[in-house]
């Protein structure tokens, strides 16, 4: 390893850690927000130049966007805490076979998610909410956009790694050239070239395609903390468990949210029609903007709290925590206020009909009325994600999205109707939220325990 490999490695061991959460995150952040606000652009562009109906179709294809999402988030966030981990611990040969692994992992997902999707794509779009008027839309985008989802896997899941070792800025280039290519092509294939919701598929493929070429070009390069290297391919179990294991709890938030968007598209055909599916649609494209800026500084934390975790530094990464907690708070409450003080305005931002528009108002009241505090939940599941924790960042996840969610899902809108589909939302942050601040609570202890007990420890051998 050179010296400026080494050096990269020595920061996250050193530096102030106010100033490197800001190093790692500013770049994590602006990557995430270019590659979000590319995914609000093209919403608009479908929105506006073909439809409500394309918009309601859009929303349809949620549940396969979030099951292709899993699979890639299983792989990368996996890998990317176990090269932190792995580098803090010295384990240099150990990360790059995690690289490697992680490569062969999504090649073999990618090849049986695509072969099932092409093979029963009308069903399954059915089984998600798709109704006559909104099928022809939602498969021309899933048919046209499989290639693209996994080029969109290939570069996301390394590019984790990549900022897992030390290279934040580039990480953050890559977001930035797909989002660049994805919003120059979408007017073109969509209104010059007259293709609607399918060029907008074209055009996502072909900038996922860049930014996989790019990611992959980095880690050819010799001169990296970690590289592809031969020999580090071939499926190790230990390794690919050590991969799924961390992972698990990403990945299991976006299966569950396929699930969800499942039952809430079906519950919302049920109870308000296509107009409803279409405000879900805006309303979960506001919500996800605004949690791109939590993932960014969940990104930027993680190779701090992993790195720390395995050089058992653990007060900096507890500071390194409350900074993270501290201004993902600030987004989501500024999430909050948009949502109460100015829903129509969001909404006219993706449609100009009147009807879409009043729905999408009640939805975003109504759902994000307790938004203030999901910033606080993704910071903590990371943290547990981070440091390895598998079993308890698995269960912050299900807590939030399957085990009070989903009954609550089933419940109030047999009771409220409409309004019982959005009440679900905030009700299960709640519930979610005094859950996760006890289990936090119990691991920050712990952490002060062990760095008294390591520094008792040092003492003594001095």
């Amino acid at each position: 390893m050179n010296s400026n490999q080494s050096q990269k490695l020595r920061d996250l061991a050193t530096l102030p850690v106010g100033r490197l959460l800001w190093r790692y995150s500013l770049p994590a952040v602006t990557g995430m927000l270019v590659m979000s606000l590319y995914n609000v652009v093209d919403r608009i562009f479908i929105g506006q130049g073909v439809g409500p109906d394309a918009i309601a179709g859009l929303a349809v294809t949620f549940p396969v966007l979030n099951i292709t999402t899993a699979l890639g988030v299983l792989v990368g966030a996996g890998a990317s805490s176990r090269v932190s981990i792995h580098l803090g611990e010295g384990r240099h040969d150990l990360a790059e076979h995690t690289l490697g692994n992680s490569l062969t992992l999504l090649v073999i997902f990618a090849t049986c998610y695509m072969a099932l999707f092409y093979a029963f794509l009308d069903p399954v779009l059915r089984l998600f909410g798709a109704s006559d008027a909104t099928l022809p839309y939602a498969r021309d985008l899933v048919a046209t956009l499989l290639p693209g989802l996994f080029m969109t896997n290939l570069a996301f899941s390394l590019n984790n790694i990549m900022r897992a070792s030390g290279y934040p800025t580039r990480a953050m280039m890559t977001m930035v050239i797909g989002a660049a290519v994805n919003i120059v092509l979408d007017p073109i294939f969509i209104f010059t070239l007259d293709m609607g919701i399918r060029g907008a598929a074209i055009a996502t493929d072909i900038a996922m395609g860049v930014c996989a070429v790019f990611v992959f070009a980095h880690f050819f390069r010799r001169d990296v903390t970690v590289r592809f290297r031969r020999g580090t391919f071939g499926l190790q179990w230990r390794v690919v468990w050590s991969i799924v294991a961390i992972g698990a709890a990403p990945s299991l938030v976006n299966f569950a949210a396929s699930f969800i968007n499942i039952i809430i598209n079906r519950t919302l055909h049920s109870h308000g029609g296509d107009m409803a599916i279409g405000a879900a649609g805006i309303f979960t494209t506001y919500a996800t903007l605004l949690t791109t800026f939590v993932l960014g500084i969940c990104l930027g934390m993680q190779p701090i709290i992993g790195y720390n975790y395995g050089a058992r530094q653990l007060h900096r990464l507890r500071r390194t925590y409350m900074l993270a907690v501290a201004a993902s708070t600030a987004v989501t409450t500024l999430g909050f206020a948009g949502a109460q003080l100015m829903p129509s305005l969001i909404a006219r931002a993706f449609t100009i009909d009147p009807t879409l528009i009043a729905a999408t108002d009640t939805a975003l009241r109504t759902a994000m009325a307790a938004f203030i505090v999901v910033g606080f939940q993704i910071v903590s599941t990371t943290l547990f994600q981070s440091i390895g924790a598998a079993a308890k960042s698995v269960f912050l996840s299900l807590t939030r999205q399957v085990l009070i969610l989903i009954p609550l899902l089933l419940v109030l809108p047999d009771a409220l109707g409409l309004r019982g589909v959005w009440l679900s939302f905030p009700l299960s942050d709640l519930v979610a939220t005094v859950i996760t601040a006890a289990m936090v609570a119990w691991q920050l202890r712990h952490f002060t325990s062990a760095s008294g007990a390591i520094g008792e420890t040092r003492a003594n051998a001095q």
